[in-house]
């Protein structure tokens, strides 16, 4: 025990303490609430205890607390050995899918797990793909960036990798999942070691395939988005289409415009009795809004700043290309979720239905979450233990 509180206190030393205690609170507030959203859901249409939700968070964090303890020990340079292991099983998570796959809202994106409950398989191959983008981005740094012509075989499989697991949640109706795995790798692939000549070729080249295997699908089903899918695009206005596609926004609107300010208290939503559709997962910030008010809601806004810049700073600071583009496609992968979430919540982007950072209930994505941030810590820690070498 002694040596676990020795090697705790040492981690916590060369941890970045202020992104540390930040996402914490984070983490911390968004428990905290999940309660009061979840609250006439899981009373009501589920018949369980008001803190059921709640609970089953807890144990989610818990886990993964301890497999952040597990990265932050694992020097990054072992993720090599690691990687395509773990690649491959978000890989084989999201194929099974297809038999197993639990039909929700439409998408086909939970796996039921005995003994686990449910998980989400592509929100696992998030991170995970981060770091192989980044492993591969290191290793094959300077071919990449040559004449030699070798570098195109590494290339296709970077753009494999890219966009076999997101086209397969694109099939599975997933819509939110694939776009901001996509929207990861297209931030890692502008800022890749490929010269910028070899990118505008590929951005050419993909185009034109995405534009045959478009009309593929349309000649082969007659259609390539779905009603549903559709449907969400049809976003402006939500209100005047309050019994059709607006539903969920509009009764996100009423919810802040009756927050205004200052808020109607902790507690005292009304538009989570059973106007939001589960109102502790990807609408959690409407019913934040309605109890706190727009000026207290300004802080959630600035602590998501917050760990951006930190997180980018890291980035920049980072002494191996390996920790630069992790931490870059970490810090992408939060702005996402976050714009994509909050976007669809105010309706100036389709409401897609993703989690929001640290707020939203959702087990596999809060250990993805944590892990990713453990990540970083361990990319600043070995920053710090390299300057501090440099210096002796």
């Amino acid at each position: 025990m002694k040596k676990f509180l020795k090697n705790l206190k040492n981690l916590f030393s060369k941890m970045d303490r202020f992104l540390f205690i930040v996402t914490i609170l984070f983490f911390l507030f968004g428990l905290l609430n999940i309660v009061t959203a979840s609250s006439r859901e899981a009373v009501v249409r589920y018949e369980v205890s008001t803190y059921h939700y709640f609970f089953k968070q807890l144990e989610m964090l818990i886990g993964g607390l301890i497999i952040s303890y597990i990265i932050l020990n694992m020097r990054t340079k072992v993720y090599k050995n690691l990687i395509w292991f773990g690649y491959a099983l978000a890989f084989i998570l999201v194929i099974l899918l297809f038999p197993f796959g639990k039909e929700v809202n439409g998408a086909t994106n939970w796996l039921p797990v005995p003994g686990l409950g449910t998980i989400q398989p592509s929100e696992l191959a998030k991170p995970v793909m981060i770091v192989l983008f980044a492993i591969l981005f290191e290793q094959n740094y300077r071919i990449l960036n040559s004449d030699n012509p070798k570098k195109w075989p590494k290339i296709s499989l970077i753009l494999l990798i890219a966009f076999i697991i997101p086209v397969l949640t694109f099939v599975q109706k997933d819509l939110g999942g694939a776009l901001i795995m996509l929207g990861i790798f297209g931030i890692l692939f502008l800022s890749s070691p490929i010269r910028r000549i070899d990118k505008v070729k590929i951005i050419v080249l993909m185009f034109g395939v995405c534009i045959m295997i478009m009309s593929a699908v349309v000649m082969r089903q007659g259609y390539l988005l779905s009603d549903a899918q559709l449907s969400r695009f049809d976003f402006f206005n939500p209100c005047s289409k309050y019994e059709t596609t607006g539903y969920q926004v509009c009764n996100g609107f009423i919810a802040l415009n009756d927050g205004g300010l200052f808020g109607l208290g902790i507690g005292k939503s009304k538009q989570k009795y059973s106007y939001i559709p589960e109102p502790h997962t990807d609408s959690i910030f409407a019913i934040i809004g309605e109890e706190y008010g727009a000026i207290k809601c300004s802080f959630i806004f600035m602590a998501y700043v917050f760990v951006l810049f930190r997180i980018l700073k890291i980035a920049t600071s980072a002494t191996t290309i390996r920790g630069r583009y992790m931490c870059l496609g970490i810090a992408t992968y939060i702005f996402l979720h976050i714009f994509i979430n909050l976007g669809g919540l105010f309706g100036i982007i389709p409401l897609t239905g993703v989690p929001l950072p640290f707020l939203s209930y959702g087990g596999t994505y809060a250990i993805s979450l944590m892990c990713s941030l453990a990540v970083v810590q361990r990319v600043h820690i070995e920053t710090k233990l390299e300057k501090f070498k440099l210096n002796r």
